[in-house]
C-alpha cells in the first residue's frame, strides 16, 4: 500500500521521482523502489513522506483513508451536525465496513 500511496500522492504534486528523491536526500532509483514496493523505506523516510505530502503516517501506511487532521476535523463536525439517529445508522455503516475488511484481511 505503501508504494501506492507514495505514486499517487507525487502525481497529484505534479512531481518527478527525481524531484522527491532531490527533498529525501535519496536517489531516484529508491523512490522508485519503494513505488514498486521493491525496498520499504525507513521511519524517517516515512516521516519526511508524511511531511511533504501533508498527509499522516497512518494515511501512507494504508492504516487509514483519513488523510490528515484537517480531514479528520472535518469528519467530526459532519457527525456532529448529524441527528442522533443519523449517527447511529452511520456508525452502523462504519461496523459494517470494517467487518468487511477485517474478514477480507483475515482470508489473504
Amino acid at each position: 500500500m505503501l508504494g501506492k500511496r507514495i505514486k499517487e500522492l507525487r502525481l497529484e504534486k505534479g512531481i518527478t521521482q527525481s524531484e522527491l528523491s532531490s527533498y529525501l536526500g535519496l536517489t531516484p532509483k529508491m523512490v522508485s523502489f519503494y513505488e514498486l514496493q521493491q525496498r520499504f523505506p525507513p521511519q524517517d523516510i516515512i516521516i519526511k513522506l508524511a511531511d511533504y505530502f501533508n498527509v499522516s503516517t497512518d494515511y501512507l501506511l494504508g492504516r487509514s483513508e483519513i488523510r490528515n487532521s484537517d480531514e479528520l476535523l472535518r469528519e467530526y463536525s459532519s457527525l456532529y451536525n448529524k441527528n442522533p439517529k443519523e449517527l447511529e445508522e452511520y456508525i452502523k455503516e462504519q461496523k459494517i465496513k470494517e467487518n468487511k475488511t477485517d474478514k477480507t484481511e483475515s482470508n489473504k
